[in-house]
């Protein structure tokens, strides 16, 4: 610690006091001079706004951007974050996928034709058909071999894999003529393995949803899995697809229908609670850390939640909030002094509530996950606090002398 020039407070004295009451004032100064200044050896939950600018603009340490909140960089941040990070700009032209057959689907295959000839003779009359001659041959379900293709008696080995129901239906037909009296053939598919999405995560019951032509979207899928366990507010659903991956609060999905998109076959869908949460601290009505839900709050918000600002202790002019942050959002003219090893940078943003325009910002300003809000104390208040210091020990010590005196 270095000795500085005693700050004014630290020659205080009381007119109606003794020299040597005087003598104990200026002793009690002495502590707080030698670590310089009376506020920064006060008791305090944190840096004042000086300190934090002090620190921050010092020359030769690792510079750590400080910018002002303002509308235009809030309005700019979630311009920036939001560039990528929805369903339907992604994935939303996507038309609903043709119903192709696979390996692993199992096919029921009839076949009908008509008499005198009987390729099947062992085969049943069709009364449905309004033709009572007309005889029917359904063939056991039979699953699709790994190599695609599906045996049927006379027809041989048929190629099913990437094919649509009408296409194997016409091949079957084509194979028997000749062979069978005007053929006609019927598949139908009794398991469908290949064009499903899995679900799986904070649902009811994991399913695996078999699609069909109709083009099952998002939200169809939560609900062939019962739901989502925990509150819509505080999910987020992920969608996997091939080697992208994309996740959006489900809140989002819900509210805006361009976001519950038509599912293609592969696809995963995870739904997830992730608790989000940021921590206040300083001149606010409460000191904890605040759970938010997955579509994000604001600043003004999150100070609300937390009983907003001290009258006698924040100063208005330094609400920080320390994040690391991806620089690609920061308007930064330089490129960053020091990065964490995922690439982000420590960034402090400075909210001055004394400036009327700054309340709009703070409606504009997205907190996120694991964020620090700090609210710095008032001059006035250090100094409150150096008076109490002072008079705690003075008191004692005039009520002493005063019974002394008499």
């Amino acid at each position: 610690m270095t000795t500085n020039t005693l700050h004014p407070l630290t020659t205080l004295s009381i007119q109606t006091s003794s020299g040597w009451l005087r003598r104990v004032v200026w002793m009690l100064s002495l502590p707080l001079a030698a670590c310089g200044t009376y506020p920064g050896a006060l008791p305090s939950s944190g840096p004042s706004l000086e300190t934090v600018q002090k620190q921050v603009d010092q020359v030769g340490a690792p510079a750590i951007p400080l910018l002002e909140v303002t509308a235009p960089l809030a309005q700019r941040m979630v311009a920036m974050r939001r560039g990528d990070i929805s369903f339907a700009q992604r994935w939303g032209q996507v038309s609903p996928p043709g119903f192709a057959l696979g390996p692993g689907d199992v096919l029921e295959v009839s076949i009908w034709e008509a008499p005198p000839a009987s390729l099947f003779g062992a085969a049943s009359m069709d009364l449905r058909s309004g033709n009572a001659s007309a005889r029917v041959n359904v063939l056991p379900g039979q699953m699709v071999a790994a190599d695609g293709t599906l045996d049927v008696p006379f027809a041989g080995a048929i190629p099913v894999a990437g094919r649509s129901v009408a296409a194997v239906q016409a091949q079957i037909a084509q194979r028997l003529r000749g062979k069978a009296n005007q053929p006609q053939v019927v598949v139908r598919l009794l398991q469908n393995a290949t064009s499903t999405v899995t679900v799986v995560g904070e649902v009811s019951s994991s399913v695996r949803m078999p699609l069909t032509a109709k083009g099952e979207r998002l939200l169809d899928a939560l609900a062939a899995a019962g739901g989502v366990r925990q509150p819509v507010g505080k999910m987020s659903v992920q969608l996997t697809r091939g080697t992208q991956v994309l996740s959006m609060p489900l809140e989002r999905v819900i509210a805006s229908p361009a976001e519950n998109i038509v599912l293609q076959p592969g696809d995963v869908i995870t739904a997830f609670h992730q608790p989000l949460s940021l921590t206040v601290l300083g001149a606010t009505g409460s000191n904890r850390e605040l759970e938010f839900e997955a579509k994000g709050i604001t600043l003004a918000q999150a100070l609300g939640r937390v009983g907003g600002l001290q009258d006698q202790r924040a100063d208005a002019r330094g609400i920080f909030i320390f994040r690391l942050e991806d620089p690609a959002v920061l308007p930064l003219e330089r490129k960053p002094a020091q990065t964490t090893a995922d690439g982000k940078v420590p960034v402090v943003f400075r909210l001055d509530l004394k400036d009327p325009a700054s309340f709009f910002a703070a409606q504009d300003f997205q907190m996120q996950n694991r964020d620090v809000v700090y609210v710095s104390n008032a001059p006035a208040a250090e100094l409150q606090k150096f008076l109490n210091i002072v008079g705690s020990v003075i008191g004692p010590i005039r009520a002493v002398q005063d019974l002394t005196a008499n």
